[in-house]
């Protein structure tokens, strides 16, 4: 399978390990993410229409240093998946979603037809970090995660998604299993537990397989063998496999 993200550093996040936990299958899922640090879907469609080079192109988990549009991108190859998400700091608001996320699916479609669209539900911010409580004005990561989960289940259905990865879900579930270590900048997902995470996840929803016998476990950061499985158990029952 090949999967395209037009994303940003939290699709890079979650495409990291992605490659190579399909492989600990035997099951071959390439990924690739056009990367803009923070980019907004007000940039994608700028992007989109202008029709400039301006993405670093990353398969599976590393930069190519290659630079291309978003129709280079679309076109290079038939895509079996190709993810949208809105930057993290407007996530819980639909209202900055349109009309742009509407104009971005429907050029995917018309550029790969046979493709599914996932729509890539972020993640809250860290507790009590200055991002969540200062910049977004949030007491809580739950409250942000609600609206998170709302704006993008608003997406899903207004573009007829046919995919959903819900990334911020798993790290909401994560937080109440007493997993520590999600993030590493109180917003990036950590280079262990976090990405990993996110790595079992998006394998799950897009190939369809059950992640609780995976033996993947080559981190970037430690992960305890204890950490590793409640990880799997919380990936496995958000995808009911």
């Amino acid at each position: 399978m090949n999967v395209l993200s037009i994303g940003n550093s939290f699709s890079h996040d979650a495409q990291r390990y992605i490659h190579r936990i399909a492989k600990a299958d035997g099951y071959t899922l390439n990924t690739f993410n056009l990367y803009i640090g923070g980019c907004p879907l007000s940039l994608h469609y700028r992007n989109m229409m202008s029709e400039k080079s301006t993405y670093t192109l990353e398969m599976n988990g590393e930069s190519t240093e290659f630079s291309v549009s978003l129709k280079e991108a679309l076109l290079n190859r038939d895509w079996d998946v190709v993810t949208i998400q809105q930057v993290s700091n407007k996530s819980p608001y639909y209202e900055t979603y349109q009309p742009y996320l509407s104009k971005i699916a429907e050029y995917v479609r018309l550029c790969v037809p046979k493709a599914k669209i996932a729509i890539h539900q972020t993640w809250a911010y860290e507790q009590d970090s200055h991002r969540l409580n200062i910049e977004l004005g949030y007491n809580n990561h739950v409250d942000m995660f609600k609206d998170i989960e709302i704006a993008y289940q608003k997406a899903a259905e207004e573009i007829n998604a046919d995919l959903v990865i819900p990334s911020g879900k798993v790290f909401n579930k994560l937080a109440e299993s007493g997993i520590k270590n999600l993030h590493r900048d109180t917003f990036h997902a950590s280079l262990g537990h976090g990405r990993y995470a996110l790595g079992l996840l998006w394998y799950s929803v897009i190939s369809g397989n059950d992640v609780k016998n995976n033996t993947f476990c080559d981190f970037d950061e430690e992960i305890s063998k204890a950490d590793v499985e409640i990880i799997k158990e919380c990936v496995a029952e958000i995808c009911d496999i």
